[in-house]
């Protein structure tokens, strides 16, 4: 695998790569799992967090990594690249996120705002004029980003064909009654909010939110990360799928046994619960190539690791040039020259490593819009504007974090305070929503690191 060798600079100037600092851990477990990738010094706890959570959590193909203060600190995967098998998990292997791309979307979203062109407290129907229908005319865009808009299920579901088609969505959103009062309740749009966002971006720029995401995120970035994955890039991107999910240890740890009024929820056909994520009916093929090229913002987002950690660091704060594979292995800075000699966007011709959010914009994007109970989910979530926020439902690093979980594993956020922007993702979906064991075993080592 390329990379393997090559060092990480770390605070204190060393590099290390995972295999040479004792990261191989191929006999410490039940067929044994070798780290590959690099690791600076000081951060050794993550890629023991990493190695175990094959060991003892169940994880078949995973890939974590760390910016610290704009600088890469940690890049590890391990693994296969299929929850079911397949090849080995490579440096450039993407998986397909699930929710833990709605962060990139909410961004979109936010960065619409910071140029001036959408006003977060207009009603959506100002941008969308057939959004006011059944009710609707007072939601805002805020409302949106805050799960508070009401629609977070559909009384007529969408087939699997219709859900990335680009418009069966959109007009059923703005078809719907509100299932609960706008603006006044919020309650987790699990799939619906791919349909909210995409075309608000869409009424607003032009511009699919696919197109948005290339454009003013990850090409300016240099980022492997697609909402709509192009057809010359299927060949990188891993299988996802169910894997069995370890009971937790009887001494303490995360309990990945829900509560029964959850499981309650989850397992009656008429619970708002149960209708929000079945909003897509039958459950889409993730695996399928016209799946993960439809351009869901809540659900299909793909990335790698390294990106999606990448991006999130750059909504904190300035990242470091240097080697990543961008759109199709552009690299960063083929993507900078690109776009300055084709006039690209302001964002683009300011180069790779500048952030995105501006301080008011970042201070915005994290301070609490919903907290108390989730209509959907049945416990207290707490939401900014399209990023959880830092709490028991989604435990963060600290209480300034902001980001999201996929459904099942995977975990992007952002950490101001600490310099931290981090992903893990995972290609072995295990029971849970917004905290998975092996994310949180990673959270805490992150955390023991920092003190």
């Amino acid at each position: 695998m390329n990379g393997e060798g090559g060092g990480i600079r770390g605070a204190g100037g060393g590099d290390r790569a995972a295999e040479g600092a004792g990261g191989s851990h191929g006999s410490d477990g039940p067929g044994g799992v070798v780290v590959h990738g690099t690791v600076a010094d000081g951060w050794e706890p993550v890629r023991d967090a990493f190695a175990d959570n094959f060991l003892r959590r169940g994880d078949v193909g995973a890939a974590v990594a760390l910016h610290h203060e704009g600088r890469p600190v940690v890049d590890l995967w391990a693994g296969r690249t299929g929850f079911d098998g397949g090849g080995p998990w490579e440096r450039r292997t993407a998986q397909v996120v699930r929710s833990a791309g709605k962060g990139v979307a909410a961004v979109c979203l936010l960065l619409l705002h910071q140029r001036g062109q959408l006003d977060l407290d207009a009603p959506v129907a100002t941008y969308w004029a057939e959004f006011k229908a059944a009710g609707k005319d007072r939601v805002t865009v805020r409302d949106v980003l805050a799960h508070r808009a009401g629609v977070p299920a559909l009384d007529t579901p969408l087939t699997p064909r219709e859900a990335v088609d680009g418009v069966s969505g959109p007009r059923a959103v703005a078809a719907q009654a509100p299932l609960f009062v706008p603006g006044r309740e919020h309650g987790y749009h699990a799939q619906t909010f791919s349909w909210l966002v995409g075309e608000l971006v869409l009424r607003v720029s032009g511009r699919t939110v696919g197109q948005y995401v290339a454009e003013e995120v990850a090409g300016p970035l240099g980022l492997d990360l697609w909402l709509g994955l192009p057809a010359d890039q299927e060949h990188r991107v891993g299988r996802i799928g169910p894997v069995a999910t370890p009971e937790p240890p009887a001494s303490g740890g995360l309990r990945a046994r829900p509560k029964r009024t959850v499981q309650d929820a989850y397992a009656d056909p008429a619970s708002l619960t149960t209708r929000a994520f079945a909003a897509i009916t039958p459950l889409p093929d993730e695996n399928d190539p016209g799946y993960r090229a439809g351009q869901l913002a809540g659900s299909g987002t793909i990335a790698t690791a390294r990106s999606l950690a990448r991006c999130y660091a750059a909504l904190v704060g300035d990242v470091e040039q240097g080697e990543q594979g961008g759109q199709g292995g552009q690299g960063e800075q083929g993507e900078q020259a690109r776009a300055v000699e084709q006039g690209g966007p302001v964002a683009a011709s300011q180069g790779g490593g500048r952030r995105l959010f501006a301080p008011g914009t970042l201070a915005a994007a994290r301070t609490v819009e919903a907290d108390g109970p989730d209509r959907v989910l049945v416990v207290n979530t707490r939401f900014g504007l399209g990023f959880m926020l830092h709490g028991p439902a989604s435990p963060l690093l600290a209480a300034g974090s902001f980001g999201h979980p996929g459904r099942g594993g995977s975990l992007g956020f952002a950490d101001p305070e600490a310099g931290i922007g981090f992903a893990y993702v995972t290609n072995g979906m295990q029971r849970n929503v917004t905290a998975d064991a092996r994310a949180q075993a990673l959270v805490r080592a992150v955390r023991q690191c920092l003190r």
